[in-house]
């Protein structure tokens, strides 16, 4: 007969000792995959913006979007900074994030700025759910953790600002919306890990 007393296994703790699971990682390497995968992610957002700019430059948009653009600065500097320190390796997959970012900013810029909007709203979606999973596995008084929930909020109201441009009104938009939202998920699996 099943022992039915024992508690179902937690998810994994970033700096908190329970029982490990085969395959699971060691508390300093999920570190290292989150600092990973949140830079590569703050470097492709900037690069979708800067496609946006390309093409909205001069357009009533373009104040938003140099708004967002500059907390994703802010952002990737911070993760830049946490590279370095922690010795972790970036995403070998940059060059990739340089050029689908910035072509998947362009490309919607192209199609209007209500669809850059859409664009926005769906990754930033796709991030806020992103950095909520990663807090959840952090200490309380974590550096990390508290920059997390920091720039976690900070991408609710650029996807906020880009619903509020319109970007529901984009012909196609749940389409486009999911297509987006299939992409980025796709783009944070690879870089947690190549």
């Amino acid at each position: 007969m099943p022992d039915r007393s024992r508690k179902p296994a937690t998810p994994q703790r970033c700096g908190k000792s329970r029982r490990s699971l085969p395959g699971d990682l060691d508390p300093q390497s999920l570190r290292r995959r989150m600092i990973r995968v949140d830079q590569a992610g703050e470097f492709g957002a900037k690069e979708i913006y800067k496609g946006q700019l390309a093409i909205l430059a001069g357009t009533k948009s373009e104040s938003a979007i140099r708004e967002m653009a500059a907390a994703e600065d802010e952002h990737l500097e911070f993760f830049n900074r946490l590279l370095v320190e922690n010795r972790v390796r970036p995403t070998a997959l940059k060059p990739v994030w340089r050029v689908a970012g910035f072509a998947l900013g362009a490309s919607t810029a192209l199609i209007g700025e209500k669809a850059a909007m859409a664009c926005t709203a769906a990754v930033e979606e796709v991030i806020e759910e992103h950095y909520q999973k990663q807090a959840d596995l952090l200490d309380e008084d974590s550096e990390l953790k508290t920059a997390i929930e920091k720039f976690k909020n900070e991408e609710a109201h650029h996807r906020e600002t880009a619903l509020a441009h319109g970007a529901e009104e984009t012909p196609g938009y749940r389409v486009l919306n999911g297509s987006i939202k299939a992409g980025t998920r796709l783009a944070i699996w690879l870089s947690e890990r190549i």
